[in-house]
């Protein structure tokens, strides 16, 4: 059992995996480290032990010694922490961090990364670093925002491939008009999909909503991912969802699809889109 963010970080190290394999770990909230082959990248990473939040962050900035790329879906503390991102980048020299691409020139002015470590992604704009390519999908945090000079969007999904296989990081969204479309032309092997919902007093609070766990089953439903996972749940008390009722759901509705409901710092290790 990992108890300790060294534990955590060692385990991710000897993690050897095979061509058409990959392993995750989850984080909390929407955080996971996906390693493909030997490419270790943090998703969404929440680290900063900010009050109000339930899990203590699994890991320090420090610790983070293994990473090849950081990948933050939009600018929020919890998706991409701009206080722990310089620790980030000093524990990880040779890592990458991966945003919007609104965003890019943003983050390296204020977070104070070099512009050199920084790359956009977008809707029709990819990078491809260690030999996994890497994939813009516009995202509605409640909203489809863009913005109207670029035509670029402040909230992304990315879509990872790379040692044959295809992931989906879906970030913080809701369902908008072209989305099933649009991600049909992949075929996923795992899925990371915010299920935590929206409503009125939160809206009113200041906290931005995503697709309820029922629609978040119904995009599964069209995308058949091998693996269905669940995220953004029980880190905040006032913006949870209990994801057994995804599960549930899922069972129910799509029985030939599975899910798997993440463990703080569990290894899942995921082959031609089942748990293996």
């Amino acid at each position: 059992m990992i108890t300790t963010g060294d534990q955590l970080i060692a385990a991710v190290n000897n993690c050897q995996l095979l061509e058409g394999e990959c392993a995750f770990w989850w984080l909390g909230q929407h955080g996971v480290i996906l390693k493909l082959g030997s490419v270790v990248c943090y998703i969404d990473a929440f680290l900063s032990p900010i009050e109000g939040r339930q899990v203590p962050p699994l890991l320090r900035p420090e610790q983070v010694t293994n990473a090849t790329l950081f990948l933050g879906s939009h600018d929020h503390a919890d998706h991409i922490d701009r206080a722990a991102w310089p620790g980030l980048a000093t524990a990880s020299p040779s890592a990458l961090f991966i945003v919007p691409e609104l965003k890019r020139q943003q983050l390296a002015d204020e977070v104070g990364l070099a512009e050199a470590r920084l790359r956009g992604v977008d809707h029709g704009l990819a990078v491809e670093i260690a030999g996994v390519k890497i994939t813009g999908v516009p995202a509605a945090h409640e909203f489809l925002d863009r913005d109207e000079l670029t035509g670029l969007h402040p909230y992304v999904g990315f879509v990872l491939e790379g040692n044959g296989c295809t992931i989906y990081h879906a970030g913080d969204t809701c369902i908008y008009e072209g989305m099933q479309t649009l991600l049909r032309q992949w075929r996923f092997d795992l899925a990371f999909l915010p299920i935590n919902g929206r409503d009125a007093r939160r809206l009113a609070s200041g906290c931005i909503g995503n697709m309820t766990y029922q629609e978040a089953v119904d995009l599964a439903g069209t995308m058949r991912p091998g693996l269905s996972v669940p995220t953004h749940f029980e880190m905040f008390a006032t913006n949870s969802e209990n994801p057994q009722l995804f599960v549930d759901y899922m069972k129910v509705k799509y029985p030939g699809l599975a899910t798997h409901i993440p463990q703080h710092g569990e290894c899942v290790r995921v082959a031609n889109g089942a748990v293996i």
